[in-house]
């Protein structure tokens, strides 16, 4: 094993490449920001402003009902709702009362559901109201006994819930007054954080309240001198069920007396707007997002120069983007990469030293890090060959919910594989190729889609291009682009085709394209490579 961690010398000595991290719980991380800076604002959400005070008197009325409720220690509670203020407070309140946080997106269909409720054995849920009725079907077979509705109409009608609560009938059964949980920040489970679930069955990382500070604290170290306490506003538009805007936005934010100016969704014209209205100074935001705002006509009238910290995480960012976005609004990009077993965040491009485009940058603080070869994972390949990136530290999850076998093929003598193909350069710049899974094998060559994607996204008329590799009696399999051309744009197969030929090696070119008017995606923006490849293999049998 290679000892030589080259991305250290990168550090000034002014921030530092390894941490002490406390031995403190979430709920720790909220009180200490509201004892210091009580009177700044926590959250804005379409002008209603909630101060660190506020917040904190509403975390303890909502820990306390759920500890008067019946709630205890361990108890797992799934939280279901869009960014609002009653997703930080019933997150926190959950922590403080000693529980468990089930993160569940919205957006879920009821097969996936039923799984996580059935899963985690949650027994109290806060949703958001109009998936009230989903949830009351599916509480026979789950362990649910506490549904808690939020309804986010300002004059909304409540719903007759009969032996269920709205959030506001809920925090009036709280008297304010917690029982101590005890928490030990090492081994108590705070979140259940699941991942996958496109197909296969979802897993949930057992992230640990150390697991998750540390990853605060790794990524205020890491920024430490781009970030003002008290004085940044978050835009908060990653969801925070989505474990980048857990620690990214909320927490971190909130690690650093911070304004989290929350929405609901991603919608284009109420980004820009708010961004003119509010000002925001930091924007975590993936791909897709920084793809509608550079192709909005009018993007650079919005005051996006507000904006001193843009980070980009959840999936790969084409360089050609990255250029593109930066000449319009002057703001500059910082890509970075993690996974949900790791809290997120493990490594990203530094303010404080040389950015590189198409890397990810390097290790944030305590985080080690190895590319290793492909079949076994026990072998350091050679600088800028490619292999399986393995990763240490603090924010590396527990393991896996009820998955023993799952946990003890990812976390190996204390490594975390991440199934992503990777290569080093000789700084210690990560480059992500692919996904293991998504590597194309054709005619007995390694393809890695995103080499042939970073091409086709250099061709103008192209706004978004997905690659993969489709059965093939021949070869094995074939090169396949699904593209979205820019809105006014046009682009015939044969031009693709040809710009290709002289960009790519031969087997490396696409022979099957496809246009679409959008591809699918997660919630959080992500490309569904898998649901593509599905779709075009379901096709050929």
């Amino acid at each position: 094993m290679s000892e030589n961690k080259v991305w250290k010398s990168h550090y000034p000595e002014t921030i530092q490449p390894d941490l002490q991290i406390p031995d403190m719980s979430i709920p720790q991380l909220l009180q200490q920001t509201a004892d210091r800076y009580p009177d700044l604002n926590a959250l804005s959400f379409y002008g209603q402003k909630t101060t660190y005070q506020e917040l904190q008197h509403l975390v303890n009325r909502f820990a306390s009902a759920l500890q008067q409720t019946g709630v205890e220690a361990g108890d797992r509670v799934a939280i279901m709702l869009p960014n609002c203020p009653q997703y930080v407070i019933a997150y926190y309140g959950v922590l403080s009362a000693g529980a468990v946080v089930t993160q569940v997106n919205p957006l879920l269909v009821e097969r996936e559901l039923q799984h996580i409720l059935e899963d985690s054995g949650a027994d109290t849920i806060v949703v958001y109201e109009p998936l009230y009725g989903q949830i009351k079907k599916l509480q026979p077979a789950s362990a649910l006994k506490r549904i808690i509705t939020v309804s986010l109409e300002p004059n909304g009608q409540q719903k007759d819930l009969s032996q269920d609560f709205s959030f506001s009938q809920f925090l009036q059964l709280g008297s304010g007054r917690i029982d101590p949980a005890g928490i030990v920040s090492e081994r108590d489970v705070a979140v259940l954080q699941y991942t996958g679930g496109t197909t296969g069955r979802s897993k949930g990382a057992m992230l640990t309240h150390k697991n998750i500070i540390a990853n605060v604290l790794q990524s205020y170290e890491f920024f430490k001198f781009n970030i003002e306490i008290g004085k940044e506003k978050y835009l908060t538009v990653i969801p925070l069920f989505h474990v980048f805007g857990m620690t990214s936005c909320m927490n971190l934010a909130i690690y650093t007396a911070s304004e989290s100016i929350m929405l609901p969704r991603f919608d284009i014209d109420e980004v820009l707007q708010t961004i003119k209205k509010e000002q925001p100074t930091v924007f975590p935001g993936v791909p897709t997002m920084y793809v509608a705002i550079t192709n909005h006509p009018k993007a650079e009238k919005y005051g996006i120069g507000s904006i001193k910290v843009c980070n980009s995480g959840s999936a790969p960012m084409p360089v050609e983007l990255i250029q593109e976005f930066e000449r319009k609004t002057g703001s500059k990009i910082l890509e970075g990469y993690g996974l949900s077993e790791a809290s997120p965040t493990t490594h990203c491009n530094p303010m404080f030293s040389e950015r590189k485009e198409g890397s990810v940058g390097i290790g944030l603080p305590s985080t080690d890090y190895r590319i290793v070869d492909l079949a076994a994972g026990t072998e350091d390949v050679k600088t800028g060959e490619l292999g399986e990136l393995i990763i240490k530290g603090p924010q590396v999850m527990k393991g896996y919910w009820n998955m023993p076998e799952e946990t003890e093929h990812t976390l190996r003598d204390g490594w975390l594989y991440t199934g992503d193909i990777a290569r080093m350069d000789e700084e210690g710049y990560v480059y992500i190729m692919d996904r293991k899974k998504d590597l194309i094998i054709a005619s007995g060559y390694n393809i890695y889609p995103r080499e042939v994607e970073e091409v086709l996204y250099e061709f103008p008329a192209v706004q978004e291009a997905v690659v993969i590799g489709v059965p093939d009696p021949y070869r094995g399999e074939d090169v396949k682009a699904i593209l979205v051309l820019k809105e006014g744009k046009t682009a015939t197969v044969d031009e693709i085709i040809h710009y290709c030929k002289q960009n790519l090696s031969a087997y490396k070119i696409p022979h099957v394209i496809e246009f679409r008017g959008h591809l699918p995606k997660t919630n959080v923006g992500k490309i569904l490579r898998r649901a593509l490849r599905d779709e075009a293999r379901v096709k050929t049998t």
